[in-house]
This record gives C-alpha cells, structure tokens and sequence, in this order.
C-alpha cells in the first residue's frame, strides 16, 4: 500500500519539487555563468585556454566526484531535507568566496570547495522525487527538475553576460550565491520529509546493512543500470562541453559581442532545451502507457534529430545571418534551437528508469554515481577536451579551431546512442524471458491444481 497521497498534499509535493529545482537551478548557474567568465578570467590572470578548461570543470568536477558518492550514501541514511538545508547554506557562502579570489588558482581553489558542499544535492533531490511522484508520471517530474541547467543557462548566459560586463565577474560570482542561502531557511523550517520508497510495489521497512562502499560495488554489477550510466555521462561529456563553449564559439566564429553571444546562447539554447526536455518527459509519461519501451525509445529519437542538427549548427556559414527587429541574428541559431530541444529528450526517461532499476534505499547512493559520472565527464573532461582540441587544431584551422573541437559533441552522442540500444536489446530479452517463464507458470497451474 502507497502513503504518499495521504501524508502530503498534491499543492506541497509541487511546491517541494518547485524548491528543489530552484536550488538545483541556482546551483547551475554557478557553474554555467563561467561559460560567460572565461574571456575576462582568462585576460585578468593571463591563462589559456587549458588553464580556462581546467576552473570551468575539471577542478569542480574532480573533487564533486570524491565527495559524490559520500553525499549519496548520507541521503539514504539521513533526512534529506535537512542535508540539503545544509548543503545550500555552505553552498552560497563558497560560491560568494569565488568573488574574493586573488589568484587563479585560488579561484581553483574556491570552485573545489563549491564542488564539496554542492556534492549530495542531486541524489538527495532526485531521491525525494522518486518518494513523491508514482513512476508513471516520474519523468515528467524528474524532467521539470531537470529543466534547472537549461532555465540556468538561459540566465547564466543572458543575464551572467550583461552583469559579468557592467558589474565584472566577481560581483556576478557573489551575486549568485544568494538565493541559496534564502532556499536554505526554506529547506530547514519549511519543508517535510517524504516517505522512503511509498510508491514502490512493496516498500522496505529496514535500512540494508550495506555499507557506502558495498551499496556501490552491487549497483555497479547491474548491467543495465552500469551501461544507462556510463550513457548518460558520455552524453553530457558533449552536451557540456558544447554549453560552457556555446557563448565562446559565437563570438569567435560568429563575431559577436560576448553580451549578443550570451544571450542568443541563453534564449534559444538554454529556451529551447527547457521546452525540450518538458515535452520530452511529457511524451515519455504518455507512451510509456502503451508499453514501457517507450521508456528508452524516446531518448534515442531525441539523440538522432540532436546530432542533425548539432552539424548543421557548428557548420553553418557564419556569414549567413537573418535580420530580427533590425538586429543580424547568425542563421545557424535556428539549428541550435532544434538541437536544443530534441537533444535532452533522455534526461527524464533515463533518470526515471534508472530509480526503477534500484531499491528505495539505495536510489541516493544509486543517483549519487550517476551524478559523479556525469559531472566528472561532463563538468570535468567536457570543457577541458574542448579546450584541448582547440589549441591543438589551431596549427590547422586558426580562428576557426573552436568550430571543428566542437564536432568532438556529435562523436559523443553516437556513443550513447549504441550504449542505449544495448539496454533496450537487455530489456526486450528479460521481457521475453519474463513472458516465457509466465506461460510455463500457466500451463502448470491446471496440474497443480
């Protein structure tokens, strides 16, 4: 039997889902406003493009994964509201140190300690989630969660762009820990915890005994939940290092003002991928109905028409552009808006199945090494690859290096494609052993009888 509609009211399940995106959100744009940082970083402490690579990712995405697991683990033993009351509270100090930043490195060191405190956030949220919210209308929910990147992108690169020119980047740095510090005062009076597990057919009422280190080694021996994550964290290797390079391909490619470049990269970019992702989660809930391959069907459609799309945008003449209210708008923003939107189909479906895969009291832990995958690949290698690769090919193509590291995005997707099809392949032959082992079960009863 389910608890969940009895002990909380449909009005605060959304509104906890509300809160918990907008911490999410915030804590997106603290990384995604660096993407319209790295030009006036990278001139005021005189680095490279690497050494850019390396504050944007790397150094955030390598300590996030140390602490990542620890964070999962603490969300399926204690209560999670409180851990992230904590977690925003720490959160928006860090990130206000970044703007009092002296040196390079210690802004390296800054974005390590933001790493730290941000660590449990997403497994704790998507732990919670999965406790409010039936799986037949999880992606839906886990996809307005995760709507938190693209909502940060389009203010991180518009509204970071405008504040990071007239203010500067350290007073952008501080202005954006603030909403973590209000939602931390939400979290810790306002909020109630959820029920493990309530919407699982026959929820636990023990806590296993395994440790951090054994909850890990035994969902890691799951083929289909080890191949969905490493699919997901090859995924956003490319989606990542596109986005934080977005802003920084129009201004070298398409001659833009780094203000015109972080907003047309947050509007149609950041717009279209919210959009995007809701009405990928939205399609999900819907045909998953008629059968649960759907499920992972979706993603691969919206991988398909992305990677068309990604190569007609980073391809397009950059002399091609289309007047909008007088002012010249790149004509390969229209690819980057569709790639936007069908690009993100797989964040909602993959993420709800994978809390389908996994017990109530493990999803944290479960979540947890989904999320150090994806950040380390996506956060960390992302952005740091790209960088490489521009400053290698620029003995081949000059200026227009960043254009052809960028394709590196394409390769990516093709990865997690096959990776994808290999778990639909895993599923279809379970149902088919499933069914099986049901007609077995069926032509015995009589005789048992």
């Amino acid at each position: 039997m389910t608890h969940a509609p009895a002990t909380i009211s449909p009005w605060r399940r959304h509104a906890l889902l509300l809160v918990l995106t907008l911490l999410y959100t915030d804590n997106f744009i603290g990384r995604q406003v660096l993407a319209v940082m790295i030009e006036p970083i990278k001139q005021e402490f005189g680095v490279s493009d690497s050494a850019m690579g390396l504050v944007s990712g790397l150094a955030f995405a390598g300590v996030y994964a140390i602490f990542g697991l620890a964070g999962g683990h603490l969300a399926d033993r204690v209560s999670r509201t409180r851990l992230l009351a904590i977690c925003a509270l720490c959160w928006g100090v860090a990130t206000i140190l970044c703007g009092f930043a002296v040196g390079f490195y210690v802004l390296v060191l800054a974005r390590m300690l933001v790493a730290v405190v941000e660590a449990p956030v997403t497994a704790s949220s998507l732990s919670m989630i999965a406790d409010l919210y039936p799986p037949q209308r999880r992606s839906f929910a886990i996809s307005c969660f995760t709507t938190a990147p693209t909502l940060a992108a389009i203010v991180a690169l518009s509204l970071g762009a405008w504040l990071v020119e007239l203010q500067g980047w350290r007073f952008t740095f501080m202005l954006v820990g603030v909403p973590a510090l209000v939602l931390s005062l939400l979290l810790a009076f306002l909020v109630h915890e959820p029920q493990r597990g309530a919407w699982d057919p026959a929820p636990s009422l023990e806590v296993p005994v395994q440790g951090m280190l054994g909850s890990a080694r035994s969902l890691w021996s799951q083929p289909a939940y080890r191949t969905l994550i490493i699919a997901s964290a090859v995924t956003t290797l490319g989606a990542n290092a596109y986005g934080m390079w977005n802003a920084t391909f129009l201004v070298r490619i398409h001659d833009l003002e780094l203000r015109e470049a972080g907003t047309l990269a947050g509007i149609i970019g950041g717009g279209s991928a919210a959009l995007g992702m809701l009405f990928g989660g939205w399609l999900t809930d819907r045909f998953v109905r008629r059968h649960p391959s759907w499920q992972l069907r979706i993603p691969q459609i919206g991988h398909l028409i992305g990677i068309f799309a990604m190569l007609n945008y980073l391809l397009w003449p950059s002399d091609w552009v289309i007047l909008i209210g007088g002012f010249p708008v790149p004509a390969a923003m229209l690819w980057c808006g569709v790639n936007g939107f069908f690009a993100v189909w797989w964040v909602g479906p993959l993420l709800g199945y994978i809390t389908q895969l996994v017990t109530p009291h493990t999803r944290g832990t479960a979540l947890a090494i989904q999320t150090i995958m994806v950040t380390l690949f996506g956060v960390g290698l992302g952005p740091l690859s790209i960088g490489i690769l521009s400053d290698l090919l620029i003995p081949y193509f000059d200026e227009q290096s960043l254009r052809y590291a960028l394709l590196f995005c394409v390769f990516t997707t093709i990865i997690a494609m096959l990776l994808i099809w290999r778990v639909m392949r895993m599923a279809a032959q379970t149902d088919s052993e499933n069914a099986v082992d049901d007609r077995l079960t069926g032509r015995q009863q009589p005789e048992t009888s």
